[in-house]
């Protein structure tokens, strides 16, 4: 059975493949005015969802709870949010989708402190 380990892992690899269609959308054209939102998709959406996926798979404890399911929820739904909200306020179209992504972004790290707290780090013998 796949858990979250598995789907927090999977979401960064999808991440990392879209940030590199992107940044190479970027290069080709030469339009480099959304390099912010695309640069807080491969560090949010590749490099932390794919260090929670690598603590929940090393520490299965903490894998196991509920909290760690809404941490899925609450990250990847941060990650939907913030991206397109960052591309929306660097366009001038408005800043409240990137203010809730952040936030949820901040809630999901905060949730992930807690675990960490709770847990510690690996396998429990």
């Amino acid at each position: 059975m796949r858990g979250v380990a598995f789907y927090f892992f999977a979401f960064a690899v999808l991440c990392v493949t879209i940030g590199m269609l992107w940044g190479i959308q970027m290069a080709a054209s030469g339009e480099h005015a959304l390099a912010p939102a695309h640069a807080h998709l491969n560090l949010v959406g590749w490099a932390s969802m794919g260090l929670f996926g690598l603590y929940y798979r090393l520490t299965p404890d903490a894998a196991a709870t509920g909290l760690a399911k809404i941490h899925l929820v609450v990250a990847v739904t941060g990650v939907i949010v913030m991206i397109p909200g960052i591309a929306l306020a660097l366009s001038e179209r408005g800043e409240m989708l990137a203010v809730v992504g952040s936030l949820l972004t901040l809630a999901s790290m905060l949730i992930f402190a807690l675990t960490v707290l709770r847990h510690g780090f690996g396998a429990q013998a």
